[in-house]
């Protein structure tokens, strides 16, 4: 179990630059509605929110993924969590392509998955939890 800072969360929680937690929307009425009814997912890490998705059979296209900061929902590419064929990345390819990503674009959104080697996120609990509306 990952150490926990004076208030009993990961101490990466206390990080603002990284995000909270992770949130994935899926439309449960597949578009067919007149507007979406969302099915909310959730993660501490952005390998656990893929990963309980993958294991809901939530195909990539069919999800709208998000980090928030404190309330801030702050969109992610979904093209940068899949392979070549679509499908979602896993550890350690999903990791080092953020790092990639990150590199290139500079976008704060997609840092420390393995910056430098060092996953910023390894004191947070890796289960996804969803679907919750």
């Amino acid at each position: 179990m990952a150490a926990l800072n004076t208030a009993g969360m990961p101490w990466s929680k206390r990080d603002r630059s990284l995000p909270y937690t992770y949130e994935g929307w899926v439309d449960i009425l597949g578009g067919r509605g007149r507007e979406p009814v969302w099915d909310h997912y959730f993660s501490g890490t952005l390998c656990g929110l893929i990963e309980c998705l993958d294991e809901q059979e939530i195909r990539p296209q069919d999800a709208r993924i998000f980090g928030v900061y404190r309330k801030e929902l702050t969109a992610l590419d979904t093209e940068v969590l899949v392979d070549a064929a679509g499908a979602w990345l896993k550890r350690p390819e999903l990791c080092r392509a953020l790092e990639e990503h990150y590199a290139v674009s500079g976008e704060e959104c997609y840092r420390g998955h393995v910056e430098k080697g060092t996953c910023a996120f390894a004191d947070r609990d890796r289960d996804g939890d969803g679907p919750v509306w």
